[in-house]
């Protein structure tokens, strides 16, 4: 008797359920959390987690362009690692010749120290940050994240996948390190420590 029948029957659900975490993983602007992504598929946690796995399987280096990992808190695609320099090379230039020096200058902040607030990237650069802030969101380049705790509860930022495959980082890891800069680099480094010392207060 040929099984092959019973067991497309028997994972037919869960590939579904694959599926559709695919598609939510594509639409979104950020990674998601594996809560959120029961709740938008409305189905159960243990089962998104499942369908994560064989996600996972599908979008692996080596099989896909495309790879899924586990970022920031959520679950995300990101480009694989042979393909990153065309990906780099398709975004890279017309985003980064747009970008003012304002806009880099707060990406590389909370690229360094985010999850930060706009008060502290203001702080850091000394001019006010809002406008940058509000074109980096709209760019895709920044997202929320979470409010600070401090009373008011800020709004916090942090860079997006989208960011990483604009400068062909395969993860934040990947950033050079504040010692590499020459110059200013114990400057920044200085008002890093000021603003990190005052988020630990």
């Amino acid at each position: 008797m040929d099984e092959r029948p019973l067991r497309l029957i028997t994972s037919s659900p869960l590939d579904a359920l694959a599926r559709t975490v695919e598609a939510l993983l594509v639409v979104a602007s950020a990674p998601l959390p594996l809560e959120d992504l029961a709740a938008a598929a409305d189905d159960d946690v243990e089962r998104v987690e499942a369908a994560l796995r064989l996600v996972g399987e599908r979008h692996s280096e080596g099989r896909s362009g495309i790879v899924l990992e586990h970022v920031a808190g959520g679950y995300a695609f990101r480009a694989s690692r042979e393909a990153a320099g065309a990906c780099s090379r398709l975004f890279e230039r017309p985003v980064q010749r747009s970008l003012s020096q304002a806009a880099l200058e707060t990406l590389a902040i909370v690229a360094y120290l985010g999850p930060c607030t706009r008060p502290e990237i203001t702080r850091i650069r000394g001019v006010a940050a809002e406008a940058t802030v509000a074109n980096l969101l709209e760019r895709g380049l920044i997202a929320e994240a979470g409010r600070d705790d401090a009373p008011g509860g800020a709004i916090r930022y942090r860079v997006t996948p989208l960011f990483e495959r604009v400068f062909g980082l395969a993860s934040l890891a990947e950033l050079p390190r504040l010692d590499d800069f020459e110059g200013d680099a114990e400057t920044i480094r200085e008002r890093l420590h000021v603003v990190a010392a005052q988020r630990g207060a």
